[in-house]
């Protein structure tokens, strides 16, 4: 056995005790478990942003709006239960759907549970986006929509009426729809042909279309569609924009437009191959002042 001194004296260099891999290994796994969580966890867990609209009628002060988009067939839970219970937590009034519900056909088959269970918490409304048109299986998802207990707003509006007020909200076809449908800014013009000079909301999947909302009078347009940009760093509205555009504007939270306000939802669910980062699954709250 060579003693330290020893071996000081033959080689000139202390000799390096051997340590054991196991510390090493285990601190290895420990970030790599910490990566995968928290990667895991910016496409999983669900957040929800307050965003305050003023200007609103007196009589719907308060009034709460929970907003769902780009869900893409994802599910959050078995039959969507997570989601369901996340939504019923921000105690809305109403619920807001603002397309891509699903990419294809298969994806069918979640609609029941979400349908059911939205319409359970709260009046819910739906208008279709590009990816249910792309699938062709927009009419079809807008049937079983309707069968549980979904309001479908196919270029078409309701009446909100609340402390004496009155807000119309509308809903717009995706641009992919039927070739004849109505512009936005028909859409508004008969609204105003029927019930006159009225607050307006409108649904419409479509966050980049914002100038027609505003040419239209819009007074609050809900959207999607953008995702949130996929990867949000500081500084920017997002990487990616709904069409492979780097760097892309209006793609989460509320706008001012030259006419109007525009809120929007980063989204809930991607089509493969995205994923998300710093920019975790979201349901929006809006609340009208």
């Amino acid at each position: 056995m060579i003693r330290d001194s020893d071996w000081n004296r033959r080689y000139g260099r202390p000799r390096r005790r051997r340590r054991g891999c196991f510390p090493r290994f285990l601190a290895t796994v420990v970030v790599l478990a910490a990566v995968v969580g928290f990667f895991w966890w910016q496409q999983n867990g669900l957040s929800s942003e307050t965003i305050s609209v003023p200007s609103a009628p007196d009589g719907f002060a308060g009034y709460r709006i929970a907003v769902i988009s780009d869900l893409h067939g994802k599910e959050f839970g078995e039959g969507n239960e997570k989601l369901l219970d996340y939504v019923r937590d921000l105690e809305p009034d109403c619920i807001a759907v603002v397309g891509d519900l699903l990419h294809e056909e298969a994806q069918l088959a979640m609609v029941p549970a979400v349908a059911r269970g939205l319409a359970a918490i709260a009046p819910t409304y739906y208008v279709t986006g590009n990816h249910e048109w792309a699938a062709g299986v927009a009419p079809q998802l807008e049937e079983l929509l309707t069968n549980y207990g979904v309001t479908v707003l196919s270029n078409e509006y309701v009446m909100l009426e609340q402390g004496g007020d009155r807000i119309a909200l509308v809903g717009a076809e995706d641009p992919n729809g039927y070739a004849d449908q109505p512009t936005v800014a028909q859409l508004l013009d008969q609204v105003r042909a029927e019930q006159g000079a009225v607050y307006t909301i409108l649904l419409s999947h479509r966050n980049n279309h914002y100038e027609q909302y505003a040419a239209a009078g819009i007074d609050l347009t809900l959207a999607g569609h953008a995702h949130g940009g996929l990867i949000r760093l500081p500084g920017t509205d997002g990487l990616i924009g709904p069409k492979r555009e780097l760097l892309p504007d209006y793609t989460a939270g509320l706008y001012d437009l030259d006419h109007g306000q525009m809120a929007v939802s980063r989204g809930l669910g991607n089509q493969f191959p995205c994923f998300r980062l710093f920019n975790r699954p979201d349901v929006p709250l809006i609340i009208l002042e």
